[in-house]
């Protein structure tokens, strides 16, 4: 008799989630399955199992659901214009593309796409499914407009805008808030939007500020002077049921602190004291997925459950590591009040916050 070759199965440790949905949607997977359910070995239930999972392409290559595709693709050209948003009075429509909008109220929080649709009167984001306004403003309530290239954590960069509108017409309802829009051809839209905003003669400031200071990382710092700041992902720990996931954000550096605010969330989800910061380091990790291997920004710090440790991923992580490394190496506490400042400052003016001065700089002042 012949030697059958048999599968076996196999385990690929670098495969993720996003591999396994690739697989499963651009080559489709097959389910046969016979099930008896017997209770005191009395056949009870039957169950006959046959499923296709995979990608409609791949569904249509191979023959499958190809009525049904047809059909329905029918019925949304059919339906399309029927879900069109409600125009003004001699309102005409100027240009229309894909986009989106970053939401943020309460504690709901992401991205919400539609089409977004530029008028003689307005800008506006539409979803048709289901039908809502997501975002508008007329042109008298646009004050800014900036576009900004931005790296996403795979690496792909993107222009994104940015709005600043006023209180009056601004859906937002908030003095000078900024609207942070995604669009399918972002330059094509600010070049029509300056445009519109010309021909009404409205002023328009191309180039505002844009600070990266959230008013709620204003109030967390306080008074501390910031000595440095940037974009800067961060691996964030399991909560609930999510597992570890690599977050965007700003990182902020001040006398005192190192704070990590999530963009998304609008919260600080690092926020660690100088003082408890024992190393940082640069190592190349393989992420795996897409991204493989990149550089890393590993930071060892102590808490009340021990020794941790915190990753960032971004630009200029060599001077990040300097001007961390030049704080672990310099800060103290005061053996007085246990406040954190330079040794330096210590030794020759005290501490600031009590007034502690050393033994070597006592007797000086006393021989003074």
């Amino acid at each position: 008799m012949e030697a059958k070759s048999v599968l076996l199965p196999t385990r690929e440790k670098k495969a993720t989630l996003v591999d396994l949905l690739d697989r499963v949607l651009e080559k489709g997977l097959v389910i046969q399955a016979d099930i008896i359910i017997s209770v005191a070995g009395i056949p009870l239930i039957g169950v006959n199992l046959r499923a296709a999972l995979a990608g409609m392409e791949t569904m249509l290559k191979y023959g499958l659901m190809r009525e049904w595709d047809a059909r329905t693709r029918q019925w949304e050209r059919e339906h399309i214009y029927k879900r069109e948003p409600a125009l003004l009075p001699e309102e005409k429509v100027l240009l229309r593309m894909y986009g989106a909008h970053w939401y943020s109220k309460g504690i709901y929080r992401a991205w919400r796409p539609g089409h977004l649709y530029l008028t003689d009167k307005r800008l506006f984001l539409f979803r048709r499914e289901p039908g809502e306004m997501l975002f508008e403003t007329r042109f008298e309530g646009i004050k800014g407009l900036a576009i900004k290239r931005e790296t996403r954590f795979t690496g792909v960069e993107r222009d994104m805008i940015y709005l600043v509108c006023n209180a009056s017409t601004s859906s937002a309802r908030r003095p000078d808030r900024l609207a942070y829009l995604y669009a399918e051809r972002p330059g094509k839209l600010v070049a029509a939007i300056e445009e519109r905003m010309q021909a009404l003669g409205l002023p328009l400031d191309t180039s505002p500020l844009i600070p990266p200071l959230d008013p709620e990382v204003d109030r967390l710092l306080g008074q501390e002077e910031i000595t440095a700041d940037g974009k800067m992902w961060h691996r964030v720990p399991p909560a609930g049921i999510l597992g570890e996931t690599w977050r965007p954000g700003w990182l902020y550096l001040s006398g005192e602190h190192l704070l990590w605010w999530c963009t998304e969330e609008r919260k600080a989800l690092f926020d660690v004291p100088l003082t408890e910061i024992t190393g940082a380091r640069i190592e190349t990790m393989d992420l795996g997925g897409l991204i493989k291997e990149r550089l890393i920004l590993c930071l060892s710090y102590r808490n009340s459950r021990g020794e941790q440790n915190a990753l960032f991923a971004g630009d200029n992580l060599a001077e990040w590591q300097a001007a961390l490394s030049r704080f672990i190496e310099e800060m103290e506490t005061c053996p007085q009040c246990s406040h954190p400042a330079p040794v330096r400052q210590l030794l020759e003016e005290g501490c600031p916050a009590c007034g502690w001065t050393s033994p070597r700089q006592r007797q000086l002042q006393v021989a003074i």
